[in-house]
């Protein structure tokens, strides 16, 4: 009785490996090398996207509570991880810069030229972008491991089989005592790409998923950042009355040169 029960509940696995072949045994060597690869992803990006979430979490919370667009930026606040403060902070730099070198003064107050808030907005797209490429970076090999370990382990199972069919025929002994260690040998490499590939499936799903919200909420804060951006610091006055300033401008600047006193 024990001797029946002892491969399926204790060394199934040992003994289909040991009676594997050579190919087997090199098969399997390759699904533990991207079986490593698949769970140093696996791990990776779970810490990479908990953090994103935690961080944007508080970075979120933290500008709903402001009114100014750049109240973050100039407190020199940090949300590392956060991708979504990274898009934050390369918009409010780049206003930063234009607020600085490229002012537009409205009824006393800063402002940006619409082209100079043009910049803006492409930064904050590039940036998304940029974002989304990091998020995604590494999911090529849960890919890999999902559709390739399956076909991996299924190529040593038939190449087991088929050395242990010829092997039967060449020892002319076709029975299921010599046939079951060869088959069960073979097996096994079709066991190491299951186990190889689901994990890898279900890891891939669940973060594609997480990746795909975190994205579209990159989306959602570019459009509603910019939108704040234009709102409270680009010069949006119609063209007439810009050039009426500029005029008036031109003429106080004119009267005040008149003014002057001549050197005699």
């Amino acid at each position: 009785m024990d001797t029946l029960f002892t491969p399926i509940l204790a060394s199934a696995l040992q003994f289909a490996l040991e009676k594997a072949t050579i190919e087997g045994k090199m098969t399997i060597g390759i699904l533990v090398i991207v079986s490593l690869f698949s769970w140093t992803v696996i791990f990776n990006k779970a810490r990479q996207l908990w953090k994103a979430s935690t961080m944007s979490q508080k970075f979120f919370a933290a500008y709903r509570a402001t009114r100014d667009p750049l109240e973050i930026f100039n407190k020199n606040d940090e949300y590392n991880g956060a991708p979504v403060y990274e898009i934050y902070y390369s918009g409010a730099e780049e206003l930063a810069y234009h607020l600085k070198n490229n002012p537009v003064t409205v009824k006393g107050k800063t402002r940006v030229s619409t082209a100079a808030y043009d910049s803006v907005v492409v930064v904050l797209e590039r940036n998304v972008s940029g974002q989304a490429i990091s998020l995604e970076k590494g999911m090529i090999i849960l890919t890999t491991a999902v559709a390739g370990g399956p076909f991996i382990g299924l190529l040593g199972t038939v190449w087991g089989v088929m050395e242990t069919f010829s092997g039967i025929a060449i020892k002319q002994a076709a029975s299921l005592t010599a046939m079951a260690p060869g088959v069960a040998g073979a097996l096994i490499a079709t066991v190491a790409g299951l186990f190889v590939a689901i994990p890898a499936m279900f890891a891939y799903n669940y973060m594609v998923t997480t990746i795909r919200n975190v994205t579209q909420q990159l989306d959602n804060f570019t459009a509603e950042y910019s939108t704040a951006i234009e709102h409270m610091y680009v010069d949006n006055r119609p063209v007439s009355e810009e050039i009426a300033d500029a005029l008036k401008k031109m003429r106080a600047e004119e009267k005040e040169e008149k003014d002057q006193p001549t050197l005699s």
